[in-house]
């Protein structure tokens, strides 16, 4: 389709779907949001990372074709102040796969977020958050190594489906009376603000659905089903209950429960089967700590994933290094887990790690692992050379400090060495 402010690349070819299974040419066109303040930055080292990784990976046999898409800030001056222009959704509807920077939210109205409105908008209803430990990367554990797990969070429910009853409106009074005087609920305080939460099969069912295949696809040993059902029985009780029927019915060669482990094979998991069991969501931040190995594919409800995604990058660096991805059933937004951090704008010096790696989630997704292999060996031995930004800098002994494009230099250079 013809867009007007969106440069369609002369070379490339679009990504392309049959019979449910992604076709990737070898000279994809790839879409990507640049982000707002230190978007710039950021993305121009990473472009440069994972464009020599394809060429040394591949002797120059794929290439990604670029192609700039708009929203927040640039999207704002480049349409007349709408920071998320329909163009940018119809251009991820055609070309399926993307990346982008962070971005800033406008305050006092519009759009809640920018990055939930791409999620709701394209239906991108798993966040998909890879939590491990690089090598050498400063981490205030023991044993950071034993991390190693992969956060599906459902994308489209739960509290940030965003129904809400702000204190004092004629909604509120509403809703209040209904649930009083018809529901019969009534262990709430006067003029409270309500919010619904709502978690349904179908959004519960997919999001696990989707985990399940990861797990089976990248031979992970287990799928654990994090919720808070103990309290709220039909919500997140729910989500579990239905987590366990669909692995039942539609991966019974491939899954197997703890149930069935302990009554058919006395407590040991048969080779070849994925453990599907379950974790309420406080304990699992413990376990996380104390015994981060006995978990390593998750799938919980939106505000889990939200707090344990943060929580768990902290184990192994920060978010300023935690990869992400918004993938639908074809389209995939892949982004930087982070803010903007304006005071950092155009300054060169911060670590592009959380959106280098969501580069490299996006390899793995057009399954040029390669390519994504040789960038993770890379930075390693960079970190282990001790040239690294700032963040990093701080917190490690006998480090040189270097700007941004520098670090991506010589993790470039480093891909020779590996």
């Amino acid at each position: 389709m013809a867009y007007d402010n969106i440069a369609v690349p002369d070379t490339g070819e679009k990504i392309s779907f049959s019979k449910g299974k992604m076709q990737v040419p070898d000279n994809p066109i790839l879409l990507f949001i640049e982000g707002d303040g230190i978007g710039y930055d950021i993305m121009t080292a990473s472009k440069r990372i994972w464009d020599a990784a394809v060429d040394k990976a591949y002797g120059g046999a794929r290439k990604i074709s670029w192609m700039e898409v708009f929203a927040g800030e640039k999207a704002a001056g480049v349409y007349d102040g709408n920071y998320m222009p329909d163009e940018t959704f119809d251009a991820f509807r055609e070309f399926k796969v993307g990346i982008k920077g962070p971005l800033t939210t406008p305050v006092g109205g519009g759009f809640r977020s920018l990055n939930v409105t791409l999620r709701q908008v394209l239906d991108l209803y798993s966040c998909v958050r890879p939590v491990r430990w690089y090598k050498g990367v400063p981490s205030p554990l023991k044993q950071p190594q034993d991390v190693d797990v992969v956060i599906f969070r459902e994308n489209t429910e739960d509290t940030y489906a965003g129904i809400e009853y702000e204190s004092g409106t004629e909604e509120n009074r509403k809703l209040a009376e209904f649930l009083r005087t018809e529901l019969g609920a009534t262990n709430f305080f006067p003029d409270a603000g309500l919010g619904i939460k709502p978690i349904s099969p179908f959004g519960s069912k997919r999001l696990i659905r989707a985990a399940i295949q990861y797990a089976i696809d990248r031979g992970r040993s287990s799928v654990t089903l994090v919720h808070k059902g103990n309290i709220q029985k039909f919500t997140e009780g729910a989500f579990q209950k239905w987590g366990y029927e669909l692995a039942r019915e539609e991966f019974p060669e491939q899954t197997i429960s703890w149930d069935e482990v302990a009554a058919d094979h006395n407590g040991d998991v048969p080779n070849g089967k994925i453990l599907i069991q379950d974790t309420i969501a406080d304990i699992m931040f413990q376990k996380m700590l104390l015994r981060p190995r006995e978990h390593d594919v998750i799938a919980t409800t939106n505000l889990n994933g939200d707090y344990l995604s943060d929580a768990l990058a902290a184990e192994v660096g920060g978010v300023g290094i935690a990869p992400g991805a918004n993938i639908g059933d074809e389209i995939a937004l892949f982004e930087a887990t982070h803010g903007t951090a304006p005071k950092y704008t155009n300054l060169d010096m911060v670590n592009p790690g959380s959106l280098l790696f969501s580069g490299v989630m996006m390899l793995e997704h057009l399954d040029w692992f390669e390519a994504a292999n040789l960038i993770t060996k890379a930075y390693e031995l960079t970190i282990d050379q001790r040239a690294v930004t700032y963040d990093f800098a701080r917190q490690m002994e006998n480090a040189t400090k270097v700007p941004t494009s520098e670090f991506a230099t010589r993790i470039i250079a480093n891909m020779d060495a590996v």
